[in-house]
């Protein structure tokens, strides 16, 4: 029965059966002879290489694709060891049009009687799945992106360096080469005034990729103001709050971009071919702008790009704009501050005056503190020394407000304490709800003698040049200004001529966890150079006592010089 069911089995197919099958399956087929030379190939290989089978024939595969990286390497060693090995493949052919195209290979050896006659290869494109692998990774790399964004921009309230963060997040991943340009500040003048017509930016941040780096000098500096003329990327962008994208391949598209023509030579050195211009803005309006380029063999730049740099943008705006209002805020307050904390000059001739002021947090330069020589008649001077409470501009408006009215109150030739109620009344009608230490003293003009009177100060210092610094504990301390409570009064302090009378605020002395007893006692230590320099003094005292301040520290030294004989 099985030996009637064999006999009845069809014949194997023949050759015509097999050359159809080859010949009409979509995936490409050649033989190769022991030297890689082609003896055969199949219609669907001749497709997907571009050329006819004819011009295949006796040639080997180096010379058919010369732009196909096929492992010829792997071929020849299934030749030497006989075992079937696959192989995924990249380049260009005939039919690829300038488009790279992926396969992957299939190979065995042939054999006839024992004998290695050559190699055949099956091969299938894959471009498709491989672009979507890459369309992938690149999804991947722009969550990546998003994801750090948070922890990477905004790590400061400085705009420079938020700027700089955004442009340092979106090289590589999303261009070559990126910029950030923002309006210039409005509390200070650009350096020259923009043609009408003209937009101006400063550029905030350039960063790139290491190959382009030596070439960013012909593409601007950072810190330069860049003027964009009408109908450029920019003002597209800024004017529809739009991303605007833009091929650059031509010199017309190029000089459009470019703010001066002297820029194009740049550019084409870059090798750009591809740019975006995102807005970056705030419901309060347009900030700057972010701008992304791709040159050389990146490829142009997607939708999808072009939706992660707009996102990335819009994440960086929040920051920049929370700086640019604390920029704004700081340069008014510090510009108010340093008119209050001039020089004063010296109420009269003979006397001499030092004053410094060291902030406590560099990167804030604005506080509280203030002091002030005021001349009175008869040769006589008012010296005060203040610490409002808080920094920022509302302390720097409240120090305004405290130096005013104490000027005018020192007009009416009151005692200090006096001076100390009517600021007292007057703060508290007047509403500021800051407080104020405040320290004065009136000296006599022969400067043997002073009265003194303090609303919640620390006591002056007595340094003569002979036995050496005395803390005035003696001096009467009344409750902070701005309270209501009152209740000053002067104290008489003598001292001999040519003392000096050294004034300060608290971030001088208190520490953390320090008694304040042990902070002043630190004082009497104080002593007079070898020059005798009151601004070589105050040198010597804030190199002592500036390192770990955590507060503002005032200071302020003067004397009374020497009488002539007569």
């Amino acid at each position: 029965m099985q030996a009637d069911a064999y006999a009845d089995d069809p014949p194997p197919p023949g050759p015509e059966v097999l050359a159809a099958l080859v010949g009409g399956t979509t995936a490409g087929v050649g033989v190769l002879d022991t030297g890689l030379r082609f003896l055969y190939v199949n219609p669907a290989l001749e497709r997907i290489n571009g050329i006819p089978a004819a011009e295949h024939i006796g040639r080997t595969v180096a010379e058919v694709l010369p732009l196909v990286d096929a492992g010829e390497d792997m071929m020849l060693a299934v030749l030497a060891d006989g075992k079937p090995r696959e192989i995924t493949s990249s380049g260009f052919t005939e039919a690829t049009g300038g488009v790279r195209r992926y396969w992957h290979g299939a190979f065995h050896r042939l054999e006839t009687g024992g004998r290695v006659v050559g190699l055949a290869g099956i091969v299938l494109e894959v471009t498709a799945s491989d672009q979507g692998w890459r369309e992938l990774e690149r999804a991947r790399r722009h969550i990546g992106l998003l994801d750090t964004a948070a922890a990477r921009i905004g790590t400061t309230l400085d705009m420079d360096t938020t700027c700089a963060e955004l442009a340092d997040l979106v090289v590589p991943g999303l261009a070559d080469l990126a910029t950030v340009e923002v309006f210039p500040p409005d509390v200070a003048a650009p350096v020259r005034p923009a043609p009408p017509g003209v937009l101006r930016l400063r550029r905030a941040a350039l960063t790139a990729v290491p190959a382009l780096r030596d070439e960013l000098r012909g593409f601007g500096l950072t810190g330069e103001y860049i003027d964009y003329q009408e109908g450029a990327a920019v003002q597209r962008c800024l004017a529809s709050n739009l991303p605007v994208v833009e091929n650059l391949t031509g010199d017309e598209q190029l000089l459009r971009s470019a703010p001066a023509p002297e820029r194009v030579a740049a550019y084409r050195a870059l090798g750009m071919h591809s740019a975006v211009i995102v807005p970056v803005a705030v419901r309060g309006g347009p900030l700057g702008v972010l701008g992304l380029i791709r040159s050389g063999d990146s490829p142009v730049f997607t939708d999808e790009d072009v939706v992660v740099a707009r996102e990335l943008a819009a994440r960086a705006a929040v920051d920049l704009d929370h700086a640019r209002r604390y920029a704004h805020e700081h340069t008014i307050a510090l510009e108010l501050q340093r008119s209050l904390l001039s020089e004063p000059r010296p109420p009269h001739p003979h006397i001499e005056i030092a004053t410094r002021y060291l902030p406590a947090d560099r990167s804030v330069l604005v506080g509280g503190d203030w002091f002030d020589v005021i001349p009175l008649r008869d040769g006589r001077h008012l010296k005060a020394m203040g610490d409002v409470m808080g920094h920022g501009v509302e302390a720097a408006v409240a120090m305004s407000h405290y130096r005013s009215l104490l000027r005018m109150f020192a007009d009416d030739e009151l005692p200090p304490h006096r001076i100390l109620e009517r600021l007292d009344r007057m703060v508290e009608r007047s509403g500021l709800d800051r407080a104020a230490t405040c320290l004065l003293a009136v000296v006599d003009r022969f400067g043997g003698a002073c009265e003194m009177a303090s609303a919640g100060h620390l006591p002056p210092v007595l340094i003569d040049p002979l036995t050496g610094a005395r803390v005035c504990t003696e001096v009467a301390v009344g409750p902070p200004l701005g309270t209501g409570f009152g209740g000053y009064r002067s104290t008489l302090v003598e001292f001999d001529p040519g003392s000096v009378l050294f004034l300060y605020t608290d971030g001088l002395v208190e520490r953390r966890g320090e008694d304040i007893d042990t902070s002043l006692a630190r004082l009497e230590d104080l002593t007079m150079p070898r020059s005798g320099s009151l601004d070589d003094l105050l040198d010597e005292v804030l190199e002592r006592f500036g390192p770990g301040a955590e507060d503002d520290i005032a200071v302020l030294a003067s004397r009374t010089r020497p009488r002539a004989p007569l």
